[in-house]
C-alpha cells in the first residue's frame, strides 16, 4: 500500500527591509503602499527629519534606505553622508524632486548606491531598490553614460565651472541663485535663517574665486543654463 506524502510546508519569503526618510508625510503614505505592494520588500520605519532616521537607522538596522534630499531643516545627502562615516553598510538610494543631472554625481559622492527621480514610474523605483540590495548602483541610462563620458575627460572645470569643490549644501545655494532666488527665498526654501546663507553665499565665491555678488549671479545663471543645455543634448 503506498503510503501518503506529507506536504511540505511553503517556503516564506524574506522580506527586505525598507526604511523611508521624506518630509513629506503624503509622499511617505504612498510609497509605504507602493513598497509593500512587493512580497519580498516591507517598511520599517520612516521619519521626516535627519536626527529622528538617524537614531531609528541606528536601531532598526533595516536592508536599504530610501531617502529624499530635501528635509525638515536639514538635507537627505547629510544624512547619507553621515551614515557612511558610520560605517553602517547599508545601501542607500535617493528618491528627489531635483534633477538628476544636477545631483546624481553628488549623491553617489556621498556615499548614496542610486538615484532616482520622483517622476520616474513606480516600476523604476522598485527596479533601483533592487539593484542596490544586490550591491549594484542604480542611476538612470543617461546619467550613467554620461558620468562615463565625464570619467574619460581630463578636467571637469569646462562644463561644471570649478563646482566640484562645492559641498551639497553650496551646490544647492548655487543652483537655487542661478534659478533668479533672493537670498531670503533660498532661507524660506531651504528652511535656513538669511545668514546662514549669507555665509553660504560667502563660501560660494571664495571657492569660485569670485569678487561680488554681481558676478557670483552671473555665474550661476550661466552654470545652470548650461547644465539644462547638457541635459537636453543628453535626452533627459
Amino acid at each position: 500500500m503506498a503510503t501518503e506524502k506529507k506536504k511540505q510546508p511553503a517556503k516564506e519569503t524574506v522580506k527586505r527591509r525598507v526604511y523611508l526618510v521624506d518630509d513629506h508625510p503624503i509622499v511617505r503614505q504612498g510609497l509605504i503602499k507602493l513598497i509593500e505592494q512587493e512580497e519580498d520588500l516591507e517598511v520599517c520605519g520612516e521619519a521626516g527629519n535627519v536626527p529622528d532616521a538617524l537614531a531609528a537607522i541606528r536601531e532598526l538596522d533595516p536592508d536599504v534606505i530610501l531617502v529624499d534630499i530635501s528635509l525638515e531643516n536639514s538635507n537627505g545627502l547629510e544624512l547619507i553622508k553621515m551614515i557612511d562615516d558610520l560605517g553602517l553598510q547599508i545601501p542607500m538610494l535617493v528618491l528627489s524632486m531635483h534633477d538628476e543631472s544636477l545631483y546624481a554625481e553628488h549623491a553617489l559622492r556621498a556615499g548614496a548606491s542610486g538615484y532616482v527621480m520622483k517622476q520616474a514610474a513606480s516600476n523604476t523605483l522598485i527596479q533601483a531598490i533592487g539593484k542596490v540590495l544586490e550591491g549594484e548602483i542604480y542611476v538612470s541610462k543617461t546619467i550613467s553614460s554620461q558620468m562615463l563620458k565625464m570619467a574619460f575627460r581630463s578636467s571637469g572645470e569646462d562644463t561644471r565651472m570649478g563646482t566640484e569643490t562645492l559641498s551639497l549644501r553650496e551646490l544647492e545655494v548655487f543652483e537655487l541663485i542661478g534659478r533668479g532666488n533672493s537670498t531670503r527665498e533660498i532661507a524660506e526654501h531651504l528652511h535656513l535663517s538669511v545668514k546662514t546663507i549669507e555665509t553660504y553665499r560667502a563660501h560660494i565665491k571664495d571657492k569660485l574665486q569670485l569678487r561680488s555678488g554681481t558676478e557670483l549671479m552671473q555665474r550661476a545663471i550661466h552654470w545652470v543654463e548650461n547644465e539644462s543645455h547638457r541635459t537636453s543634448r543628453n535626452g533627459l
